[in-house]
């Protein structure tokens, strides 16, 4: 079953991502129409994230950055299958960086290297930045169930010369990498809800007290790793920038949950300067401190 969905649906997505770019929005504004309208994925959660983090704008802005949010969700979905074929060259020139220069002054630090981002603008691009790189660039993802899929987003990731680790593999293959002196650059978009039995920590995201990842952190200081956050931008359809931004000196001496802090508070100002690029249909906000007594910090 799974490998006959996959042949079903492969032709399709190939298809897609033949298409120029000005055909690609006129079919992202049509699934638009079809996503929003008529199927309502998931509207319901965007609203009610949209109320919790932005109670200061009024319905009707609500309803502006809800309706953008949707259209910037449908291009990133398809801009993510353009890149089955895209070129270099073209991506190059849709996803830029401002100050390359940079992380390779960390790279000349000779130690490995977490990223810190959010699923904000075009995080799906921003492996672009393997191309640039000295060091084996990783990307942590979520396994999918139907292995021929999986192996398509693997590939497709894989264009940008990223190795790609399940979330389950992730401490595994950093220790690994780390004891054989492996330098890397580890990818971490660690925005997302963590199970709340699992939660270490709990930080004030959006005006609401809600449990964090803190892996990132963890590992960043127990491998003795330097930090950098990438700012996304979005400058027009399927034109983006990333800025690099140095978090800490030396993460190995700051208080623990201190960078995961600093973390949410980068992310809360991007979404607050352009709320629309945000990835609003995940339940970021479904857990609350206060219907949660018992958990502790750790």
């Amino acid at each position: 079953m799974q490998l006959a969905l996959f042949l079903i649906v492969y032709p399709i997505l190939w298809i897609i991502s033949i298409l120029p770019f000005r055909v690609l929005y006129f079919l992202s504004d049509c699934i638009y129409v079809l996503v929003y309208y008529i199927v309502g994925y998931r509207k319901k959660v965007v609203r009610e994230n949209l109320a919790l983090a932005l109670p200061h704008l009024s319905d009707k802005e609500r309803l502006r950055i809800e309706k953008e949010s949707y259209h910037h969700l449908v291009d990133g979905f398809l801009e993510m299958i353009k890149t089955m074929t895209i070129s270099d060259a073209e991506i190059n020139k849709r996803f830029t960086f401002t100050n390359m220069e940079l992380y390779h002054e960390y790279e000349a630090k000779g130690k490995s290297i977490s990223i810190f981002c959010a699923h904000y603008s075009s995080y799906e691009w921003l492996l672009i930045m393997n191309k640039h790189i000295n060091f084996e660039g990783f990307g942590i993802y979520k396994k999918i169930k139907n292995k021929y899929f999986d192996k398509l987003v693997r590939d497709i990731r894989g264009k940008f010369d990223a190795t790609l680790i399940d979330t389950k593999e992730t401490t595994q293959v950093m220790v690994e990498n780390y004891r054989k002196g492996i330098k890397g650059v580890y990818g971490f978009a660690a925005d997302q809800s963590p199970k709340v039995w699992k939660a270490q920590h709990w930080v004030t995201f959006m005006g609401k007290e809600v449990p964090v990842h803190t892996g990132a952190e963890t590992l960043t200081k127990r491998l003795k790793m330097n930090a950098l956050f990438v700012k996304g931008e979005k400058l027009g359809r399927g034109r983006y920038q990333a800025t690099f931004v140095p978090m800490v000196e030396d993460p190995s001496k700051v208080p623990d949950f201190e960078m995961t802090d600093m973390f949410f508070k980068m992310v809360e100002q991007q979404i607050l300067e352009k709320p629309e690029y945000y990835l609003w249909t995940h339940k970021r906000w479904k857990h609350n401190k206060e219907d949660h007594p018992e958990t502790t910090e750790k």
